[in-house]
């Protein structure tokens, strides 16, 4: 399950692949950086074989994406289209508005609910918990929140996960995120719904995007996943049943031996690993 193929950079494969599903955070950027050769890389592709699919686990939607790639230096038109764990949760939130909810995450990510018409409430009041993430993330770790979480089980209240990743870098620094709070909930006892990475909701709006927006018929031997976190891209890509190129340089570091071990432990492959993004 852990064997991969080396690769210098995507150049050497890109003509056996028609289109691109490509993390950002910790691929394309850090949180704080853009990574110019991964840009480069997307924009090659684009010219000369076919259509880049961001697909992020940011609990944002979409429209908010731009500009928060333009605020760590991208400006290149490394994309067709982007697909966030945000629009998938959307999906899911509109089939229980109004609510009232619990919010549980950051003011920054509230873009999230607008026009859904959503009632927000304390928790002891909330048929269910959104949460987007820690409120603080630069100084909260999960355990923060055993004991609100633990009232919540106690309600029988599920909560609704709006980014699945567990740790991002931002920068030199590893924050936790929504689905370390998830993870929590599920290890009480609570009961968590996810969209994004590396559940099926946000692939399949991938997918709507390249056939009914896009006008790709692609095939999924012709789809390339790329991403650099083994619990959502590359578990997302192999459940799928697409090739994944493992950036190994991201959320999870280490020398090829390492990596190959965190892969056969986790029972997940990957077809090819690269350092970083690159043509």
């Amino acid at each position: 399950m852990a064997d991969f193929k080396n690769i210098a950079g995507l150049g050497h494969i890109a003509d056996d692949y028609d289109a691109l599903l490509c993390d950002i955070w910790g691929v394309v950027h850090n949180g704080r950086e853009a990574f110019g050769e991964a840009c480069e890389a997307l924009e090659r592709f684009r010219a000369d074989r076919g259509p880049v699919i961001l697909i992020t686990n940011s609990p944002r939607p979409s429209a908010a994406i731009p500009e928060q790639l333009a605020e760590v230096g991208i400006v290149g038109k490394i994309y067709d289209a982007i697909v966030t764990s945000g629009d998938a949760t959307i999906d899911e939130l509109s089939r229980r508005a109004p609510g009232p909810a619990f919010k549980l995450g950051p003011e920054r990510d509230d873009g999230l609910y607008e026009g859904l018409e959503m009632h927000f409430a304390d928790l002891g009041d909330a048929e269910f918990i959104t949460c987007t993430g820690l409120f603080d993330d630069e100084n909260e770790t999960p355990d923060d929140y055993i004991d609100m979480l633990t009232e919540a089980r106690d309600m029988g209240i599920p909560l609704i996960c709006a980014n699945p990743d567990v740790q991002a870098k931002r920068g030199d620094q590893l924050i936790y995120c929504g689905g370390a709070l998830a993870q929590l909930y599920e290890k009480l006892g609570g009961e968590t719904v996810y969209a994004g990475k590396p559940h099926e909701p946000i692939y399949r709006l991938s997918r709507a995007w390249l056939r009914e927006v896009l006008g790709y018929d692609v095939t999924n031997d012709r789809v390339l996943a790329i991403g650099d976190n083994i619990h959502t891209d590359l578990l997302g890509a192999q459940q799928e049943d697409y090739d994944c190129l493992f950036v190994a340089n991201g959320v999870h570091q280490g020398n090829e031996a390492k990596l190959k071990e965190l892969l056969r432990d986790h029972s997940i492959s990957a077809r090819y690993m690269a350092p970083h993004l690159a043509w």
